[in-house]
């Protein structure tokens, strides 16, 4: 069977399970869903909604108890552990809440850090084009202990973009960075879809991240109940604080996730060297998000679809 034709990665009946008898959980719930090319989507839910192991699952970071994910053609079930190291490295790209910037490496380094490893040479035309457009060609020669946190996401960001990825996935990608990093960074994940044509897709709890994204979707009580279309943080927050009383969506993807994801433990020994989560990593929610002022800017307002920034979307906590 092959994947949804335009599509970046899909989900077919993806089923993730833990445990056994009294102790199983199940974490996703006969999920299908795909992302088409050159499209940014959140992904959303209360904590413990399993959104993390969803993203796992789809950056073939973590096996599903059933199902099919494909990356464009390339089905992900049965590939070897060698097989799919090197897919994720020449056809993911990651942007993930910790950075995992390689501290003795400088930002340069770290940037072509994933190309080093496989042997293929930068397109040096592209990776001028990134770090200009990513504005740190000055912070090149510096180790991630000099830079700035959003700094240092900005680098995570161009290692993402350098390899031209089918798709970059970010889990929580702005949740350890204050307001005005968090909208630069969002800013460029906006601008790598709208000038590069590049497939995003967040994890987030934040309705003004979520905001910056084509479309979100909504996961609850192991269902995804709802795909909002171009959201306004406004609309993503009630979205957000009605969850539990919105039937499960019949009309697109029928899925679910219930349970908060286990995935992280097994993540850091999939790599040597190359970009990976961390090690149990599940991203807390994130604080509020602003964009700054003369960064890369979204089209309006918050986020690409905003007209209205002041509303109480910006101190929410979902979940």
């Amino acid at each position: 069977m092959t994947s949804e034709q335009g599509a970046s990665a899909s989900a077919e009946d993806l089923v993730k399970t833990y445990g056994s008898g009294d102790t199983e959980v199940h974490a996703l719930r006969g999920v299908t869903l795909s992302f088409r090319s050159g499209e940014f989507t959140a992904i959303m839910g209360p904590s413990g909604s399993g959104k993390s192991t969803l993203m796992h699952c789809l950056a073939g970071l973590d096996v599903a108890t059933s199902g099919r994910v494909h990356i464009g053609d390339t089905d992900l079930t049965g590939l070897s552990d060698k097989k799919m190291t090197i897919l994720r490295r020449d056809r993911i790209g990651f942007v993930f809440q910790s950075f995992n910037l390689v501290p003795t490496l400088t930002a340069a380094e770290n940037i072509t850090l994933p190309s080093d490893i496989a042997g293929r040479k930068v397109d040096q035309d592209w990776y001028d084009t990134v770090i200009s457009r990513l504005g740190i060609g000055d912070r090149l020669d510096h180790l991630p202990s000099e830079l700035s946190g959003g700094q240092q996401q900005r680098v995570a960001c161009a290692r993402a973009l350098v390899g031209r990825p089918a798709i970059i996935f970010g889990d929580e990608p702005t949740g350890n960075l204050d307001s005005r990093s968090s909208g630069e960074v969002l800013s460029i994940l906006r601008a790598a879809t709208d000038e590069f044509g590049q497939t995003v897709v967040i994890v987030t709890h934040d309705p003004r991240a979520a905001s910056y994204a084509d479309r979100v979707v909504f996961l609850a009580d192991g269902k995804i109940v709802r795909e909002l279309p171009r959201p306004s943080a406004d609309d993503v927050f009630e979205m957000m604080k009605n969850l539990d009383d919105l039937p499960a969506d019949d009309s697109g993807s029928d899925a679910g996730v219930t349970a908060d994801t286990t995935a992280g433990a097994e993540l850091g020994k999939h790599e040597s060297g190359s970009v990976a989560p961390e090690s149990g990593s599940v991203a807390p929610e994130s604080g509020s998000v602003a964009p700054e002022s003369g960064s890369v800017a979204p089209k309006s307002g918050v986020g690409r679809h905003a007209a209205d920034a002041g509303s109480g979307a910006d101190s929410t906590q979902a979940g």
